[in-house]
């Protein structure tokens, strides 16, 4: 089964004159420009603060014109039509979005992906990075977005150390290391330094993303305050996420200065975990089912046996049953909170999947495909999907407790002080998620075609930050009385072809 079979059973058939990227510079702002003004707010020396949302990264990449339509060089450029400063972002070397480390390519930071509209599948970009990590920017920086960064990352001395780079494991953050103005500085340090007259915080994503974009493979860490001892995957405490994004924005306000926080979005309105259904497996024949239906057959009645010794229960037995019919059918994963049936000579922890599971964008690739050159066995047939590639509902939930609780927390704090203004982004992303109109056009969270999200599945567009800066403008014009123009989305670009 190859991948653009896969790719044509998912929907992912283009338009392509709908897709074509447009235009990234600004429009005329939409509105009366006679009547803009910055009421309340003081927009002299605007700083953000953040991850990779923030950095305007998208298609897996941080590349230039990512960056220069991230939603704070959209915001800035729209502070600036009402007395807003100047804004310096640490802009990378080219538009191919790849890293060098002593000018050696790394498997581990590619190019950006882009759509091959042929197999209808993204691809990285072709050609050679020219971004060096250890040849680093000057600033002060007003855009400190750092892609991979969790909320302690913020606070943690040494986090832009080069040396910390090669260390294992690694101690520091390439892309702040980039721009970090000293090896043990913090990222909180190079904004707080800088006394913001406004600035943006949106943190967080990260501290429960990651686990996610994982399939589930790392830990919960709840009750544990210590993040030295965190994984990469694990999902952060949610008392040491309230503590440390307190000490936050005291710093970041310690001057008199404004703020706007944002929360974190649900994973259900993000096309990385919506995009494959659970029944990705597409069975034309009556034949190829009989054969797939056989060769399960041992298996089925070993689970009838099991169940009728009182091994299992009648819901596990009918859950872990694998049944194929012509047709979608749902794929076959591996299931870690399953009986163990290994003792019983049978697999240990497999079943099909439902819709109650989440399918990872990654994983569409996979499905179908050969093991390896010496297993004909193919994923999520004849040999299960891996935990990596799929969040189940015990995953899931994880996820939806820790968030929650991060985004209490959030919103609390932005309450605390009348200068702190607080942005839903978790519900703006659900509306995108069933269509959003803004006047001109509209997006949704479709992948590929619906414009918001780019080709990774997981990071905006230039479109959809642009819909992200209209959303903020709004909420720093209720707040603080100003009349900020927003801009049109429609003239920001979407997906990018080969």
């Amino acid at each position: 089964m190859n991948k653009k079979r896969i790719h044509r059973s998912l929907g992912f058939t283009l338009t392509l004159t709908t897709l074509l990227a447009c235009n990234s510079e600004l429009d005329d702002p939409v509105g009366d420009n006679t009547e803009y003004n910055s009421g309340n707010a003081d927009l002299s020396h605007f700083v953000s603060l953040g991850d990779s949302l923030t950095a305007g990264y998208a298609d897996g990449a941080l590349y230039l014109h990512g960056q220069k339509n991230s939603y704070p060089a959209i915001l800035a450029a729209q502070f600036a039509k009402v007395g807003g400063g100047d804004f310096n972002q640490p802009l990378v070397s080219d538009n191919l979005g790849g890293l060098l480390f002593n000018g050696n390519t790394s498997s581990e930071f590619p190019n950006r992906l882009v759509l091959n509209a042929e197999t209808e599948s993204p691809e990285p970009i072709s050609g050679t990075p020219t971004t060096e990590v250890f040849s680093p920017l000057s600033g002060p920086f007003n855009n400190l977005g750092v892609p991979g960064a969790k909320s302690f990352h913020l606070v943690t001395p040494g986090y832009g150390d080069p040396a910390g780079v090669s260390a294992e494991p690694a101690t520091a953050n390439p892309y702040f290391v980039r721009f970090a103005s000293a090896a043990n500085t913090t990222m909180l340090n190079d904004a707080a330094s800088q006394q913001p007259s406004i600035f943006v915080l949106w943190i967080g994503n990260n501290d429960v993303l990651s686990y996610a974009t994982s399939g589930g493979t790392g830990v919960d860490r709840l009750g544990n305050l210590d993040p030295a001892t965190y994984a990469s995957n694990d999902i952060t405490d949610p008392s040491l996420f309230a503590g440390i994004y307190s000490q936050i924005v005291s710093a970041l306000s310690a001057d008199g200065g404004s703020g706007v926080l944002v929360n974190i979005a649900d994973i259900s309105a993000i096309p990385f975990f919506t995009t494959v259904p659970f029944n990705a497996l597409p069975l034309q024949d009556q034949a190829t089912v009989d054969l797939l239906n056989a060769s399960y057959a041992v298996y089925n009645s070993g689970l009838q046996a099991a169940f009728q010794e009182g091994d299992i229960s009648e819901i596990e037995r009918d859950k872990r049953t694998i049944l194929f019919s012509v047709g979608q059918n749902a794929v076959v994963i591996k299931d870690e909170e399953l009986t163990d049936l290994s003792g019983l000579g049978l697999p240990r922890n497999i079943r099909q999947a439902t819709a109650d599971d989440l399918i990872l964008l990654t994983t569409a690739s996979k499905i179908g495909e050969p093991v390896s050159k010496d297993d004909s066995r193919a994923w999520g047939v004849s040999a299960a999907l891996l935990d990596e590639d799929v969040l189940i509902p015990e995953e899931i939930n994880l996820i939806s407790t820790a968030r929650t609780a991060f985004n209490a927390s959030i919103q609390a704090i932005s309450g605390s002080n009348d200068k702190l203004l607080f942005v839903d982004a978790a519900a703006l992303l659900n509306d995108v998620q069933d269509g959003l109109n803004y006047g001109t056009g509209s997006v949704n969270a479709t992948y590929a075609t619906g414009g918001a999200f780019s080709l990774d599945g997981i990071h905006l567009t230039a479109r959809g930050y642009a819909v992200v800066s209209n959303e903020i403008i709004d909420t720093i014009n209720t707040g603080f009385e100003a009349n900020i123009p927003k801009v049109d989305p429609e003239a920001f670009s979407t997906v990018f072809f080969k």
